[in-house]
């Protein structure tokens, strides 16, 4: 089992260490030797991971950056790798960021299992320090969930945050937008990293690290799936046995309408959509799916087009399964 070191002696860190197991698992990169293992760092106050951060400073180390909420899952892991195959240090944050929120959304229940969350990475070899800052840390005066009543300062992105995911969840994106500024200026990378699945999120995110002029490397690394295809998700974890084994419908539809742009030669967004609506309309008759949206929209923008030009696009959708919402996406001739 892992187990948490005593304090680090001859250290003003508030941190703890944690050892490395040699056992083999699906999550390793490696079959590194014991020399080779590294071992993970957890800061739980801000001051004692900037002094950890001015010592990188000092060295002249790269720091790639993966922010999460927990709940990990292979999709996250595979940033930590490719952070790690690129910085000479990489830090991880875990956070569930009350900002992004409603008050009728799933808060209260979504994943929380820090054990299991630093086991998976310490399994992957890539990471060598983990943040976890209290509510109170990144929200000094608190952080209702109804919008009209919060205080202090917010980063909005407009033009990017209304629209598709924005559209179905107002205020999200102010959320997101904020906590990974508070995040940014806390840990200070030099590079960071976010999925492919949360298409619009690195869209808002790059614009951030542009209009705010963050001397930040933005990176975003593929969708990971299941064998089926469903794209990775910690709410992957609400579904029942039974909604698990068509839940990959979404990706069915967004694959139908992928396939009508490639192979099909369709540019008209109209008939793309179409194609993909098509899938998700044959499962609502007989199973508890709904549509939320589907999307054809610029890689830049995120204004929905009426044809697919050189720019190329995102096709984009979430539906709901059982009230367990899902999203996912698929890039037609572009990247993020």
């Amino acid at each position: 089992m892992r187990k948490v070191l005593e304090k680090l002696a001859l250290s003003t860190f508030n941190t703890y260490a944690l050892t490395r197991r040699q056992s083999a698992r699906p999550f390793s990169t490696s079959a590194a030797t014991l020399q080779d293992k590294k071992t993970i760092t957890i800061f739980k106050t801000i001051p004692s991971l900037r002094e950890w951060r001015q010592k990188l400073a000092t060295e002249g180390r790269t720091l790639g950056f993966v922010p999460t909420m927990g709940g990990l899952h292979e999709g996250h892991l595979s940033l930590a790798k490719q952070a790690a195959g690129i910085c000479d240090t990489v830090a991880v944050s875990i956070f569930v960021n009350p900002a992004q929120f409603a008050p009728h959304e799933d808060l209260d229940k979504y994943p929380r299992m820090l054990e299991k969350d630093l086991e998976l990475l310490e399994a992957t070899n890539s990471v060598d320090a983990v943040f976890l800052p209290t509510v109170k840390d990144i929200y000094p005066n608190g952080i209702p969930l109804d919008v009209e009543k919060q205080q202090g300062t917010f980063v909005e992105v407009k033009g990017r945050s209304h629209q598709m995911e924005g559209q179905t969840r107002p205020g999200f994106f102010r959320g997101v937008a904020t906590v990974v500024c508070k995040l940014f200026n806390i840990v200070q990378p030099t590079h960071a990293f976010f999925g492919q699945k949360d298409a619009q999120q690195c869209v808002v995110l790059r614009s951030v690290i542009s209009d705010l002029h963050y001397p930040i490397s933005f990176h975003v690394g593929e969708t990971v799936r299941e064998y089926d295809g469903l794209a990775m998700s910690s709410r992957n974890r609400y579904l029942t046995p039974e909604h698990r084994q068509f839940a990959n419908v979404l990706y069915r539809a967004l694959s139908k309408g992928k396939q009508a742009f490639e192979n099909d030669g369709i540019r008209d967004s109209k008939r793309i959509i179409a194609k993909a609506q098509e899938v998700v309309e044959s499962e609502s008759e007989t199973k508890d799916v709904k549509l939320d949206y589907f999307s054809l929209a610029h890689p830049r923008t995120l204004e929905e087009l009426e044809s697919v030009g050189e720019d190329g696009a995102i096709l984009s959708g979430a539906i709901y399964i059982a009230g367990t919402r899902l999203i996912d996406n698929m890039l037609l001739n572009c990247e993020l």
